[in-house]
């Protein structure tokens, strides 16, 4: 038994190791663009925010038709991190610190990345594939972290979580086997726009799906692997501004750095700004969206992948801001704030300001008070 300890503590050093984290960042850049070689969206391998925006489609939770799909690699990212979780004694339920901010942190964040069209995920890859308007979003995205970076250092505080029952950081999880166990009972039908309880895009980007037991897959070790060595690409560049620190850096630029490699091999790198696949090119609200999601991202902890994440480990603040950002792609959608080829959504505009205010308003209102 002791042996077994060692041998799994050394495999938990490696992978948290700068090592470990430049293996992650090179495991999801070679996945990602395989998943789009087998039939996910163009530029979208993986991309949480989207992702999650269709899962909510499926659920009928928005009718925007070309965006409706369950996506295993969702439910992959949380049962592989709750494998992880439980595999090397890391599972440990808490909840407690500042739930309602959370939400509507997770809300205006996936306002803002449903008008740039992806989260910091995707930004990577379609930065990767040569779109030259994520360059835009990313630098909105470095904005908006180090604006937060600067609210943290002036004491911003969300408070401590507390140990809980097992049940409660089982909720998020139990959630996404529902989830998988509804997507085998109503499978998409050739043809038909809904089966049973859940809705299935014809065409756009939710009719682009690679098989699902091979997304499963890939979202299951994902998961395993990000717990291992807390991948995260928020953190990142927080952690660059704040302490110079490149552990993190070195996993995110592994990603891109491979998915440019593993494009350019399988064809699948398109320079350029226009024409694109889902994207757009008004690039002040490229930058506008994804600084307010660098903003949400760096005031809740994590990016959306780093979020569902923690839920697998039994994370219930997580697993909340997971839920705000559902509920915020149901938003943005059912109220034309979500954008599309063609350009940002009618009150894109709209939920970019109103985000920004808000989330200006918790910086500022959220901090620790000196003793």
């Amino acid at each position: 038994m002791q042996k077994k300890e060692e041998r799994m503590g050394g495999m938990k050093n490696i992978f948290a190791g700068r090592w470990g984290i430049i293996g992650a960042g090179i495991f999801i850049g070679i996945l990602a663009p395989l998943l789009q070689k087998w039939g996910n969206p163009g530029n979208m391998g993986v991309c949480v925010a989207c992702f999650e925006r269709d899962i909510v489609g499926a659920l009928g939770l928005h009718r925007a038709e070309v965006v409706q799909y369950l996506r295993p690699e969702i439910i992959g990212f949380v049962l592989g991190s709750l494998v992880a979780a439980c595999l090397f004694r890391e599972f440990r339920p808490r909840l407690g610190s500042a739930p309602i901010v959370r939400f509507v942190l997770g809300f205006f964040a996936m306002i803002g990345a449903l008008v740039f069209l992806g989260c910091p995920w995707r930004a990577a890859l379609r930065l990767a594939g040569g779109d030259g308007s994520a360059i835009v979003g990313l630098l909105g995205l470095g904005a908006g972290i180090w604006l937060g970076t600067l609210f943290l250092k002036g004491g911003y505080n969300l408070g401590r979580t507390q140990e809980t029952r097992p049940a409660a950081g089982l909720l998020l999880p139990l959630f996404m086997l529902g989830l998988l166990a509804l997507m085998f009972v109503f499978p998409a039908m050739p043809g038909e726009g809904q089966s049973g309880v859940l809705f299935y895009s014809l065409k756009g980007p939710g009719s682009m799906y690679a098989p699902v037991l091979v997304s499963l897959a890939a979202g299951l070790g994902i998961g395993f692997i990000a717990q291992r060595s807390r991948f995260c690409t928020m953190g990142a560049i927080r952690d660059f501004v704040l302490f110079r620190q490149t552990h993190l850096l070195g996993g995110f630029l592994a990603l891109i750095v491979t998915a440019l490699v593993v494009n350019l091999v399988v064809g699948q790198f398109h320079p350029g700004f226009a024409g694109q696949p889902i994207a757009h090119t008004m690039q002040v609200w490229n930058f506008a969206g994804m600084l307010l999601s660098g903003l949400a991202f760096c005031l809740a902890g994590g990016c959306p992948g780093r979020q569902l994440f923690m839920a697998g480990e039994g994370d219930g603040d997580a697993a909340i801001f997971v839920l705000g950002m559902m509920a915020g792609a149901a938003f943005s959608h059912n109220f034309s704030m979500a954008s599309s080829p063609a350009g940002i959504g009618k009150y894109g505009m709209q939920g970019v300001v109103v985000g920004l205010l808000v989330c200006l308003l918790l910086g500022f209102t959220m901090r620790k008070k000196a003793a």
